[in-house]
């Protein structure tokens, strides 16, 4: 969406009016306690987004009620009004005019972009503009602006990536001395408790408006794809966890007056839950969400008992030359560097960093076999072949070049997903067979395999078949549990046990171990 600037007219005179500070009557008896020392901007560009809507009658006195101090170390506040049917921003425009505040902006989108649609737009203005700093204050007062520099002087000391005002801390009360109803305060606990165990933090509060973020840190992050909607909020939070950014709360007052709600609580509640599944199924790369797709990894490391990871870590053990086909990202070879190994990965178009350890990393258009990629590297000990062959269209090529490069005594350890799983099955029997982003069904296989057909393939092309071993249904791609759940663990040893007994109906990957 566009948005146009309106600034006041040039003034042949100074402003007749002033806008004096004009704190609520709590924050006159000291408890306000402004210095200085914390309003001091440290030579960062600090900036105050206002987000706005229908504000008519709060506009005002927000500006009026911050600090002095503030004023004086902030390089802009931006009103940025989310195009108010009523007359905010004539009124914004206004002050703007008739009041001497040269740092004060006003901005109007022409639609309606939505709460988090209208902070999108303001984070990218104070990016473009260069800013080190932006504090996100309501144009309807429900959030102290006598406590800015309280929100952005952590920032500015560098002791956190994003602060946010907590109405649950008790400093100035708590929530319902500050008027908030009930159903709120117990909405609030409730979803907050939900958050912190579904993603592993400890906030008091997921749902204060009043935040601060330090730019460079927020344009690391993809807002794009987030939500314009109220729970734009959490997803932000959600964000700012996964990249390891250092968030930090700051007590704040709670107020609850005249104004406007336009949150539909239960669809509000639902939204948070949604967002919170998305992530998890996005992180855990069961499906990719468009809001959280940087974060979806095709083929992480399987951390569950008896996956292809599992079974491929006790079968290298240690002190083994290994070469990795289809080192990808280099997140497995690394841990064979952790054991002890010396790793050589090869792909196409490898992401390995340096400090993963591998010996080499070498880029190879597989599906031509490995040319004259290894010419110059002795033999190996081991190769590593897992989820490779199912996306070329002739696995034959690499696997008659791996021959030739196994040590005396070397072994192949090979996995493949089983197309005849018992999902696939019931898939195909009520006339399904839809390709997926992983797994048996990814997009991107362009062979099938069952056991016997990658048996038959190592074997035309000069392999003996040592050991087998079959990969259980991934549970916690089903269910939302961490892989060191006991409940997941006792279940997994038990559907081991079943898959060992019907191997070609429940395997869900093939590992087979050869060698020359």
């Amino acid at each position: 969406m566009e948005s146009s600037t309106v600034s006041a007219p040039p003034q042949d005179s100074a402003p007749s009016l002033s806008l004096p500070f004009d704190p609520l009557p709590q924050f006159r008896q000291g408890a306000l306690e402004e210095t200085p020392e914390r309003a001091g901007n440290l030579g960062k560009r600090i900036g105050i987004l206002i987000v706005a809507y229908n504000a008519l009658t709060t506009l005002r006195q927000v500006l009026k009620r911050i600090t002095p101090e503030v004023w004086r170390n902030v390089e802009q506040v931006v009103v940025f009004d989310d195009a108010s049917p009523d007359a905010t921003f004539e009124l914004a425009v206004g002050i703007q005019a008739m009041t001497n505040l040269p740092k004060l902006r006003v901005l109007k989108h022409r639609e309606n972009l939505g709460y988090g649609g209208n902070q999108k737009a303001g984070y990218r203005y104070f990016i473009e503009q260069g800013f080190d700093v932006v504090v996100l204050l309501h144009g309807d007062g429900q959030y102290a602006p006598e406590l800015l520099s309280h929100m952005y002087a952590p920032l500015v000391r560098g002791e956190a990536d994003a602060v946010f005002g907590s109405r649950m801390m008790k400093d100035f009360g708590g929530p319902l001395k500050g008027g908030m109803p009930l159903y709120k305060y117990l909405g609030n606990r409730l979803l907050t408790e939900f958050e912190n165990r579904a993603l592993g933090l400890n906030l008091t509060e997921f749902h204060s408006g009043y935040r601060a973020y330090n730019l460079h840190a927020l344009s690391q992050i993809r807002l794009d794809n987030l939500t314009d909607n109220f729970h734009f909020d959490t997803e932000i939070i959600i964000k700012l966890h996964h990249q390891n950014f250092r968030i930090l709360e700051v007590p704040i007052p709670t107020f609850y007056g005249d104004e406007i709600c336009y949150v539909n609580g239960l669809k509000y509640a639902k939204a948070i839950v949604r967002a919170v599944y998305r992530y998890t199924e996005t992180s855990r790369a069961v499906r990719s969400y468009p809001e959280y797709e940087e974060y979806f990894v095709p083929y992480p490391i399987k951390r569950s008992l008896y996956s292809s990871h599992y079974y491929a870590h006790r079968l290298i053990g240690k002190n083994q030359r290994v070469l990795e086909i289809g080192c990808g990202d280099g997140a497995f070879g690394a841990e064979l560097v952790r054991a002890g190994n010396s790793v050589t990965g090869l792909d196409r178009s490898p992401k390995v960093l340096p400090e993963t350890g591998y010996d080499n990393v070498l880029d190879s258009d597989l599906e031509s076999g490995l040319g004259a990629s290894l010419d110059a590297v002795p033999d190996f000990d081991r190769i590593v072949v897992l989820d490779v062959l199912e996306h070329l269209r002739e696995p034959a090529n690499l696997l008659r070049d791996l021959r030739t490069r196994l040590a005396f005594r070397g072994k192949i350890i090979v996995s493949v997903p089983n197309a005849v799983n018992l999902t696939v099955r019931l898939m195909v029997l009520f006339g399904r067979f839809n390709y997926s982003d992983r797994g048996i069904l990814d997009w991107s296989h362009l062979r099938f395999f069952t056991r016997k057909s990658i048996q038959a393939l190592l074997e035309n092309n000069g392999y003996r078949v040592a050991a087998r071993h079959y990969t259980i249904i991934p549970m916690e791609r089903v269910i939302p549990i961490r892989p060191e759940n006991r409940f997941l663990r006792f279940a997994n040893r038990v559907l081991h046990i079943v898959t060992r007994l019907f191997p070609g109906l429940l395997a869900y990957e093939v590992v087979l171990v050869a060698g020359r």
